[in-house]
C-alpha cells in the first residue's frame, strides 16, 4: 500500500464579493489529489482536499517541500500498525521533518490541506463516512446524529444595498437555513446597523443573526462596532479586529457581553492557546472557529482540541456550523 502521487492546482475564484478587508477578484485556492495504489471499481483510490477559500493557493511549498517527503518515504512508514489503510498521523510527522518550530502561517496551509485530503482516501478505504472514522479514532466511537449549520452571506456587492441582502436570507431561509451570518464593517456604522436590523426583522430573532468584521477594525472602531452591535444579543460577533490582537480583543470581550467567535484565522495550536489564555474569551459563550486545513489539519486539530480541553473549554456541538467551508469548529453553547 502507497500514494503513488500528489497533485496540487490553483483554482481562481473570481468573484466581486468583498468583505471589510478585501473582495475575492484575484483569490485562488489550491485543490488536492492524494492518489494511492488501492483500486476501487476498477480506478485508484484518491482523496481530495481544498485550503479553504480565504487563503491563496499554496502549491509551491507543497511542491518543494511537502510532496516529495511523502513520495520518498518508505511506503510501509505511512501506514497504520494493521497494515490496512494510511495513518495521516504519520503522514503528517513525515511532511513536518526539518521543519524549524513557530512558521506556522508559511506551511501550515500547505501541509493541512495534504493532511485533510489523505483523511479522504483513508475514509474511502475503509469504505465509511469521515465523519465515522473520526468518531472511532477521536470520540470512543461516539456518533452524531445531526450537525447544526449556518449559511455565511451578506457580502458587499457592486450595487447592492438591503433590498438585495434581505432577497438573498429570504432565500436562505427558503433552503432550510435558520441562522444566517452576514458582513459588517465595509460599510459606516449606522448603514451596517441598518442592514443587522433589518436582518432581524427577516430572521425573526437576533439569535439567529452572527455577523463577521473578518479582523478589520482597529481598537477605536472594533469598540465602536461593539457598543453598537451590543443591543442586540446577537448570535455572535466573529473577528472584531486583527486574529493576533489578543489584548484589543481582550477589552472588547470586556464591552459586549453576546458572543464573540474567532480563531479562524490562527494557524498552530500554540496560536489557539495564547488566544483563549489572553483574549479574553469566555468558555460559556464564546466560539472558536479553527479553519482544520489551514491550520495543518484534522491530527493537529485533534491535539488542538485536547488542549482546550485542559484549559477548560468542552467540546459540544453547539455552533452552527458553516456548510463545505469548515470541516468543524469549536463552541459551548450560548447560556
Amino acid at each position: 500500500m502507497r500514494i503513488t502521487d500528489i497533485r496540487e492546482v490553483a483554482v481562481p475564484i473570481k468573484s466581486n464579493l468583498r468583505n471589510a478587508v478585501f473582495d475575492f477578484s484575484e483569490m485562488t485556492t489550491s485543490v488536492v489529489a492524494v492518489i494511492t495504489d488501492v483500486v476501487r471499481d476498477g480506478r485508484p483510490v484518491t482523496g481530495f482536499a481544498f485550503n479553504s477559500t480565504g487563503r491563496y493557493a499554496c502549491g509551491a511549498q507543497m511542491r518543494a517541500r511537502f510532496i516529495p517527503r511523502i513520495l520518498a518515504a518508505k511506503p510501509e512508514s505511512l501506514v497504520n500498525a494493521a497494515g490496512d489503510n494510511f495513518d495521516p498521523e504519520k503522514i503528517l510527522a513525515c511532511m513536518m521533518q526539518r521543519e524549524k518550530p513557530g512558521g506556522h502561517t508559511e506551511r501550515s496551509v500547505g501541509i493541512g490541506t495534504i493532511e485533510v485530503a489523505c483523511w479522504d482516501a483513508v475514509a474511502k478505504i475503509a469504505d465509511l463516512p469521515l465523519h465515522r472514522v473520526l468518531s472511532k479514532k477521536y470520540n470512543k466511537n461516539k456518533q452524531l446524529t445531526k450537525i447544526p449549520c449556518y449559511v455565511g452571506g451578506g457580502w458587499y456587492q457592486p450595487g447592492q444595498g438591503i433590498p438585495e441582502l434581505l432577497e438573498e436570507i429570504r432565500g436562505r431561509l427558503g433552503e432550510g437555513y435558520k441562522t444566517m451570518k452576514i458582513k459588517v464593517g465595509g460599510a459606516a456604522i449606522p448603514e451596517d446597523i441598518k442592514r443587522v436590523e433589518a436582518a432581524i426583522k427577516v430572521v425573526k430573532s437576533s439569535d439567529r443573526l452572527a455577523v463577521d468584521a473578518n479582523g478589520a477594525f482597529d481598537r477605536g472602531r472594533a469598540l465602536a462596532y461593539a457598543k453598537a452591535l451590543a443591543p442586540f444579543e446577537l448570535r455572535w460577533f466573529e473577528e472584531p479586529c486583527d486574529p493576533l490582537d489578543y489584548a484589543l480583543l481582550a477589552d472588547v470581550a470586556r464591552d459586549y457581553d453576546a458572543p464573540l467567535a474567532t480563531g479562524e484565522n490562527l494557524f498552530s495550536t500554540q496560536d489557539v492557546h495564547n488566544l483563549v489564555s489572553y483574549g479574553g474569551l469566555r468558555n460559556d459563550r464564546d466560539i472558536l472557529q479553527m479553519d482544520v486545513p489551514q491550520s495543518y489539519g484534522i491530527v493537529q486539530f485533534s491535539r488542538t482540541l485536547a488542549m482546550l480541553e485542559q484549559l477548560g473549554w468542552k467540546r459540544r456541538p453547539s455552533a452552527p456550523l458553516r456548510p463545505a467551508s469548515r470541516p468543524g469548529e469549536w463552541a459551548r453553547r450560548r447560556p
